[in-house]
């Protein structure tokens, strides 16, 4: 049976760095996966993105913002996750629906139930089976948005500090909810350490479940 796993984290957790390096362990170590990202993953979904990430769209209502990324999201989910999922592939996402949670739900104030329930309807309840949460303080992961000059520097990340600290706070408060999905791994640690921890995870997780 495939899997759906998802990395979350603040901006500059490293996630993304994590993400690439774990691909070929895990297809070394004989589990076929599919790696995709958020907002983006699909043609039309990375049209999305683009107008969701642009620096110069800066009057972009919050609600706006929201139902952008869940309409993404649904693009997403039907042109890459599901045909994967369904061809026998596990599949490892760079964001999904906890990232509209902690941003637009918690850190944006819309609440995190309503994004929920925007992006419940929209994914027709498809939640991750396994979530790895990147746990980073803010001022660590914008200094490292800083001294990465490949990075592309996006509208989010011009928010204030105080702004990508609600985040952290909004996905604490997801691991707090959902335990048994959502699982912390300590982003602060170097960059190797951060991949093993995060490949013994999935393994454990994999194992677990028979596959």
């Amino acid at each position: 049976m495939p899997f759906f796993i998802t990395i979350e984290g603040p901006d500059g957790s490293g996630k993304t760095t994590v993400a690439q390096r774990l691909m070929p362990l895990l297809q070394q170590a004989g589990h076929p996966f599919v790696y995709t990202r958020e907002p983006g993953g699909s043609e039309i979904a990375e049209q999305i993105r683009s107008l969701l990430l642009d620096r110069q769209n800066t009057k972009m209502d919050r609600k706006t913002e929201a139902l952008l990324y869940a309409a993404s999201r649904r693009q997403h989910l039907i042109e890459t996750i599901m045909p994967a999922l369904q061809a026998g592939s596990h599949v490892l996402c760079d964001r999904f629906i906890d990232s509209s949670l902690a941003y637009q739900g918690y850190a944006r104030g819309l609440g995190i139930e309503a994004v929920l329930e925007i992006n419940l309807f929209a994914t027709e309840h498809r939640l991750p089976d396994l979530t790895l949460y990147f746990d980073v303080d803010a001022e660590t992961g914008l200094a490292r948005i800083r001294a990465n000059d490949q990075r592309e520097v996006n509208r989010l990340d011009l928010e204030a500090s105080a702004f990508h600290q609600r985040v952290r706070e909004g996905y604490l408060e997801l691991v707090r909810r959902d335990p048994q999905r959502i699982r912390l791994i300590d982003a602060s640690l170097s960059i190797d350490q951060v991949v093993q921890a995060a490949y013994h995870e999935i393994l454990r997780f994999l194992k677990e479940h028979g596959a």
